[in-house]
């Protein structure tokens, strides 16, 4: 195995671009493209490419680490794996359950999620849990849910996007966050389709479009809103698919009329010449999508401003049709698998709902426990963490860095350390590693086999292709040791294949509906997209998989309603789920030694690509129109405070920077935080690029060297916030919340700018 090349997938993005692991004689391993994987081609962006880095023993930790004398000092694992069993077990002893939080990450894997929303359930017994991925995708999923009843990442492989006729990109900046994606795009415009950009900076992504739309942060709802009133103005709507495939109509279309042009161009800023060409070029091809990503979500009415563009894919009759509908595009590396399997707040695994009866009698039964032994809905992620020191006093946490990625982190950082008991897993000493009192050291991607899955909901496998480290140990192994020293003998193994095996079963009749899918096909058919119940599927109408087919293959969306449908999506069955896709056989044969098919080698089923082209998975196959008006962020303007502050990613860091601030290349790219400043507003100032630049909100400050640019609007600040200390911007940001998705308002808050003189 020394010098065998594995194949695998990259640990940073929810792309998973494939890549193969290759040890080195010399010692290191080699990462090299796979161009057979139909996400990245081959490509791989510089954290892709640089990935191995961390693994090396001189960047990351090799052995668990306790507090002693206020300093962390290296211990064996039985010694640091019991004093926190020792600790989690005093402090429920004396506060109760839910004094114990679990915190999470959307870079665990699918295994990992649902081992740890299983040992916070029912080992600890609290409804303490949520996890980083709630600061991410969740006004989207929220959205979705309401408007399909399921949310998965995208309703489609990324492959369609070039033969559609036009994408709306809503907030993200892909050609820097996931950079081997922008050939969707550019084959997108190359074929004739066009590409509309909304972000209120030129960012890299926004150059290579058709328009670009700049409004002002947080009033992505209006946008939404006016064109919806343009599409009706001008007769555009799709009546017949509005009839027969939805419900909700006339009130979301009377609460668009409200949102009139010059109403709207006041709100965004965004001219109506602009607007009426958005219509246009989204409107007059056959087929076309609308994108999303963190811009529109990380805001405190992030579910509305999702669901307005909803709306204007399902009054158009943009959604459920080949090579048209919604999307979000999911950020972490398991961000979509993340929030199916159970370490989120309100839910159980397969996406079932945590309060609902059925779905509680079907995990326990699963998990050998009374259905009435598993707790409530808890705290979601601000809110859990908002609450440490005083309802919560121990805190277990795996994969995530709040002390940087956190709305309001200065105060996130002073609760953690209020805490009276931190234990925390992770591959490097992060910011908020070096805050707890034991620090497990645990494998990575490379060292590790598990299943995650993608932006497009295909489940993967990536395998171990290196050994790690001697004082290493898997996320996996520590749940299974904390169980047992906590009085729960079985049901934690350390093996990930008998854990995904449970999860199936878990999963099964779920809306995410893993049950169908093992590891040996995930090995075979380099990953499947769910749904994917165990139960044989129907076979497709010939005909009409066929015409579906065709359309998806010549890149028209005519005489095609044929496809994949979910039912159900309430925690019964997933129903049926049709295969007319294009290049696939509807009914493929069996693999014969599959525990998917029985014995008689009856058809598996194929999984699901595209989602809705049937029906909508809500109880009566309708997709849902949800009335929705414009509101202002929670943090407007104002005379001590005349700036608004949005954030983002550059191309060369990854999220809070705790892996790839570790990176040589990447850091020579990214060295640390900048604040960009419009000409007009730095020369209103007074200052010079790179000039050092203080940003003010009212939860801080933050220092950083000015970088002027003509890429964003006068009004506007941006920061990057991939960095700890004083150039840290969740300092600033504000943590108002949704109040369905409970997404913080990373992306909009009130600001002034100062320049920094000496001493200052």
């Amino acid at each position: 195995m020394e010098n065998a090349s594995t194949p695998t997938h990259c640990p940073y993005c929810a792309l998973q671009c494939g890549m193969n692991i290759t040890p080195l004689p010399q010692g290191g391993v080699e990462v090299t493209e796979r161009a057979d994987f139909p996400v990245n081609r081959g490509a791989l962006c510089g954290k892709g490419r640089t990935a191995a880095e961390v693994l090396s023993p001189a960047v990351r930790l090799t052995a668990p680490l306790v507090r002693e004398g206020g300093r962390l000092v290296e211990a064996g694992w039985d010694r640091a794996l019991g004093l926190i069993a020792e600790r989690l077990g005093a402090t429920r002893e004396r506060y109760g359950a839910d004094a114990l939080g679990v915190f999470g990450g959307g870079g665990l894997t699918n295994e990992k999620a649902y081992a740890l929303g299983k040992f916070a359930r029912v080992v600890l017994g609290t409804s303490q849990i949520d996890y980083n991925g709630r600061f991410c995708m969740s006004s989207a999923a929220a959205a979705g849910t309401k408007a399909f009843g399921l949310d998965r990442g995208l309703p489609f492989p990324l492959e369609d996007i070039p033969k559609t006729g036009c994408v709306i990109l809503v907030g993200s900046n892909l050609a820097e966050t996931m950079p081997p994606s922008l050939r969707f795009f550019t084959e997108l415009r190359e074929n004739g389709g066009t590409l509309i950009v909304v972000d209120p900076r030129r960012t890299r992504t926004a150059e290579q479009a058709d328009l670009h739309l700049a409004p002002r942060p947080g009033t992505d709802l209006a946008l939404a809103l006016g064109l919806l009133h343009l599409v009706v103005a001008e007769g555009r709507t799709d009546e017949e698919f509005i009839a027969e495939r939805t419900s909700g109509w006339e009130e979301a279309r009377s609460a668009a009329m409200a949102h009139w042009p010059e109403y709207v161009e006041r709100i965004t800023g965004v001219p109506v010449p602009q607007l009426r060409e958005a219509v246009r070029l989204f409107c007059e091809p056959e087929a076309a999508m609308v994108l999303t990503a963190r811009g529109p979500e990380q805001q405190s009415k992030g579910t509305d401003t999702v669901g307005a563009w909803i709306n204007l894919c399902l009054a158009t009759g943009r959604a459920g049709r080949p090579l048209s509908g919604y999307g979000c595009l999911t950020g972490q590396g398991n961000g979509q698998g993340g929030r199916e399997h159970g370490q989120k707040a309100d839910q159980l695994p397969g996406y079932r709902k945590l309060d609902d009866p059925a779905a509680r009698a079907h995990v326990a039964g699963v998990w050998g426990v009374d259905p009435d032994s598993l707790p409530g809905p808890g705290r979601s992620a601000y809110e859990l963490l908002d609450a440490l020191g005083t309802d919560v006093r121990a805190l277990l946490l795996m994969g995530s860095n709040p002390v940087v990625s956190a709305p309001r982190a200065a105060h996130v950082e002073e609760r953690l350390r209020s805490l009276d008991f931190l234990a925390v897993a992770d591959v490097v000493l992060s910011e908020t590693a070096e805050l707890a009192d034991v620090v497990l050291p645990v494998t990575q991607w490379a060292e590790e086999t598990g299943t995650t899955t993608s932006l497009e909901g295909r489940v993967l496998l990536r395998r171990r292709a290196v050994a790690p480290p001697p004082g290493v140990r898997s996320d996996l192994y520590v749940l299974h040791e904390l169980a047992g020293r906590l009085g729960v003998e079985k049901g934690f193994p350390a093996d990930p294949e008998e854990v995904f095996e449970e999860l199936r079963r878990a999963s099964a009749g779920g809306p995410a509906d893993y049950s169908g899918i093992t590891y040996r096909r995930l090995a075979e058919e380099d990953g499947v997209f769910w749904p994917c119940p165990e139960e044989p599927a129907e076979p497709a109408d010939p005909m009409a998989g066929g015409a579906a087919g065709d359309a998806v293959a010549d890149g028209t969306a005519a005489g095609a309603e044929a496809g994949a449908g979910v039912a159900g999506a309430d925690g019964g069955t997933a129903g049926t789920v049709a295969s007319a896709v294009a290049g696939e056989d509807p009914t493929p044969a069996a693999l014969p030694d599959d525990p998917a098919a029985d014995a008689g080698g009856v058809v598996v089923h194929p999984g699901t690509p595209r989602l809705f082209l049937d029906r909508f998975a809500t109880p009566d196959g309708r997709a849902r129109f949800v009335p929705v008006t414009y509101r202002a962020t929670a943090e407007e303007p104002d005379a001590e405070y005349p700036l608004l502050l949005t954030t983002g990613r550059v191309v060369a860091q990854y999220q809070s920077g705790a892996q790839t601030r570790r990176v040589a290349e990447l850091n020579a790219a990214a060295p640390g935080p900048f604040v960009e400043l419009h000409p007009r507003l730095a020369a209103r100032l007074g200052a010079a690029d790179g000039d050092p630049v203080a940003v003010v909100s009212r939860r801080g400050r933050a220092v950083a060297p000015a970088r002027i640019t003509g890429a964003i609007r006068p009004d506007t600040v941006f920061m990057p916030f991939h960095w700890p200390g004083e150039g840290r911007a969740n300092t600033l940001t504000n943590p108002a919340l949704d109040p369905t998705s409970r997404m913080p308002e990373f992306k909009s808050c009130a600001v002034r700018v100062e320049v920094v003189g000496p001493g200052k």
